[in-house]
């Protein structure tokens, strides 16, 4: 979760920040259960798993939970994985309805290998590059993550990360790790010129390369308002997209990419009954992000059609 002024990991380890009155703010704070929905469902979309099929699905930096429950929404099993004891307590307040393990992804993710289709996670792979103690060392322990990440995904599989970097040599320091560990993929950038709603996702790859998904570029003024994130001024522009076999030259000019339209997730969404032409018009709407083949919208979409004997 990003927020104004200084960045969270530089005030000391994770399990000391996010504490009960932390945890209570995921809880009862709209602005940021909103936001930390709409990136999940961002994930999600660039995760890019078969229709109609439920996966098994790994959070690293499940927190209270809002991720799990997007997941679950979308009809599919999840295992979360968080160092805050406070905030695994308020998931389970929550009643969500994904497995939890309290544990350091730092050190490893301790599972068998092959064990998930696919892996997200929102805004908690930043916190390994920071030494809270002498023993720690950021590259070491970024490697055994990914390293150990790599071998729990089913080959094929993606891992889509959403982070906040402070500066291009965080996010190469990130990438290359990433790469020594077997991964291909890169880096997609939402809202590249914008100062307040830029997201970074980190897009895996635990197999061979596909093709790499677009940043989207167009957002409302007053979706933008309800954005924050971290600034820093030593941080370059980045371009929509990064390779990862190019990030040690990343261009200071913006790729000419074509304009796409978002639809905004709104928390609302988890009321939306699978099946009604709502369901289904968003449905189509995220395909065509992804950039499928998908039939144009006519007045029988989602109509619902009389049994045949």
């Amino acid at each position: 979760m990003a927020c104004r002024g200084r960045r969270p990991e530089h005030g000391g380890p994770p399990e000391l920040f996010y504490d009960k009155n932390e945890a209570q703010k995921y809880m009862r704070n709209s602005r940021m259960i909103d936001v930390q929905t709409k990136m999940t469902g961002r994930a999600l979309e660039l995760l890019d798993l078969p229709d109609e099929k439920p996966c098994f699905l790994l959070d690293i930096g499940c927190g209270t939970g809002l991720s799990g429950d997007y997941l679950s929404d979308e009809g599919h099993y999840w295992v979360g994985i968080d160092i805050s004891l406070a905030m695994l307590d308020a998931a389970l307040d929550r009643e969500a309805q994904g497995d939890l393990l309290l544990g350091d992804m730092g050190q490893g993710i301790p599972f068998k290998p092959g064990s998930f289709d696919g892996c997200i996670s929102i805004s908690a792979v930043q916190w390994l590059c920071n030494a809270n103690k002498k023993s720690d060392i950021p590259a070491k322990r970024l490697y055994c993550f990914f390293s150990s990440l790599y071998s729990v995904l089913v080959r094929g599989a993606r891992a889509v990360l959403q982070l906040y970097p402070e500066n291009s040599e965080q996010l190469e320091l990130i990438t290359t790790q990433a790469i020594r560990a077997g991964f291909t993929g890169g880096v997609v950038v939402d809202y590249p010129n914008s100062a307040k709603a830029k997201k970074f996702y980190l897009c895996l790859f635990s197999g061979p390369s596909t093709f790499l998904p677009k940043g989207l570029h167009e957002i409302k003024e007053e979706e933008e308002a309800k954005e924050s994130t971290f600034t820093n001024k030593s941080s370059p522009f980045f371009p929509a997209w990064i390779n990862l076999g190019a990030i040690q030259a990343v261009p200071s000019i913006n790729s000419q990419l074509c304009l796409r339209h978002r639809v905004p997730y709104r928390i609302a969404r988890r009321g939306v009954v699978r099946k009604t032409r709502e369901w289904v018009l968003e449905k189509k709407e995220r395909r065509r992000r992804q950039g499928k083949e998908v039939r144009p919208d006519t007045q029988y979409t989602g109509r619902k059609r009389k049994p045949y004997f």
